[in-house]
């Protein structure tokens, strides 16, 4: 069985226009700060970061 392992990874630049390291860097502290006293953010952590907040972004902006 493979055993994923968890590399402390620096936020990467985002790939969606429009959206900061700031931006993404905020939402990725509130989605995952039950997890940030144990482990660092992973690649995945970011990346998950950005799709949400860029998917919550897009409903705001339909719901007005």
């Amino acid at each position: 069985m493979n055993k994923r392992t968890e590399k402390k990874m620096e936020q990467p630049a985002p790939f969606t226009p429009g959206v900061t390291k700031e931006m993404v860097r905020q939402h990725a502290y509130e989605m995952f700060r039950d997890k940030l006293s144990e482990h660092p953010l992973t690649l995945e952590d970011w990346i998950l970061a950005e799709k949400d907040l860029v998917g919550s972004m897009e409903t705001d902006t339909l719901l007005k």
